[in-house]
């Protein structure tokens, strides 16, 4: 062998592939599958109804790569996954949709999670979150952010992060006032708003921005609050630096402590609710990126969360 490359790879191809580039996002969080049985029929407690039954790559974290990968970027998923044939189909969907996952803690005691919801004519009747192995995981899952991979205490991660509240409240505390996040760009999402009390010890910190639905707000502040504009004005005297609170058709609103900006989404006939909000997150960081105004940034969010609400988006 002489050592040369062959005509048609160039060494810049030899290098990507040694040490590929970094990847554009951060997405930490819940990687699981979905289950989800979807009826036309008008649900009520203990109901048999025809419907479907699909099963599909989910969890906040995925669910906001895969949204980001649709808008041309490289996510990488920070999240635990089993050594069992679903994590191993999980994560071999992910790569092909254009997914970092070399950075995946995989674990040989626990199996990879899973979350199950029926949805209705009126959007979703019930859901069940088990990400009992993303909680066990623990702090594992930031291995990569203090090796060196992605980051040290010393070089912290600079670019933007998503992460969701599916991690426990002593890792999310940790987080908060970790230096591996000091330079971060953190996008907070709740997850549920079974687990929106998990964010509180976030509020605080100094570059998060917050997405959370108007029941997860009320939760946070745990009194009620009128709508989107009010919920966030709570949200911000509680000491968060931004926010962006949706309520549903009725309006949603981003505000931080250089005003507020609010738009009403477009009607639209419900085909399913299941990662609705992750893509609104989603696209309203890449509309951020591309540079876009404010008031627009918004409106490309919440248009691109009604075509996926409407079943207009491939999944």
């Amino acid at each position: 062998m002489t050592g040369r490359l062959d005509p048609g790879i160039t060494r810049d191809m030899v290098e990507r592939a040694v040490c590929p580039p970094p990847p554009d996002i951060l997405c930490i969080g819940a990687v699981l599958w979905d289950v989800i049985g979807r009826t036309t029929a008008p649900l009520a407690p203990g109901a048999d109804m025809p419907g479907r039954i699909i099963r599909l790559p989910g969890g906040v974290a995925m669910n906001i790569a895969m949204t980001l990968v649709r808008f041309g970027l490289t996510p990488a998923l920070l999240t635990a996954i089993g050594r069992d044939a679903e994590g191993d189909t999980l994560l071999a969907e992910a790569a092909r949709m254009g997914m970092r996952t070399d950075f995946v803690h995989r674990s040989d005691h626990l199996p990879t999670d899973r979350y199950m919801a029926i949805e209705g004519p009126e959007g979703l009747f019930a859901a069940i979150a088990d990400a009992h192995s993303l909680e066990a995981a623990g702090d594992r899952i930031l291995a990569p952010l203090a090796d060196g991979r992605l980051g040290s205490d010393a070089a912290p991660w600079s670019g933007p992060v998503a992460l969701d509240g599916n991690l426990t409240p002593d890792l999310l505390a940790r987080i908060a006032g970790s230096p591996l996040f000091a330079q971060a760009d953190l996008r907070v999402a709740p997850a549920s708003p079974g687990k929106a009390e998990r964010l509180l010890a976030l509020l605080g910190h100094p570059k998060a921005t917050f997405y959370v639905n108007l029941e997860e707000a009320c939760l946070l502040c745990r009194r009620r609050l009128s709508d989107a504009a009010d919920a966030t004005a709570a949200l911000l005297a509680l000491g968060a630096r931004r926010v962006i609170v949706t309520d549903g058709g009725r309006g949603l609103a981003d505000a931080d402590g250089n005003g507020l900006v609010q738009i009403r989404p477009r009607a639209v006939t419900v085909q399913r609710v299941t990662g609705a909000g992750d893509t609104l997150m989603a696209a309203h960081l890449v509309a951020e990126r591309r540079g876009i105004p404010r008031d627009e940034a918004l409106a490309f969010a919440a248009e691109a969360a009604a075509r996926y609400v409407a079943g207009e988006t491939e999944i």
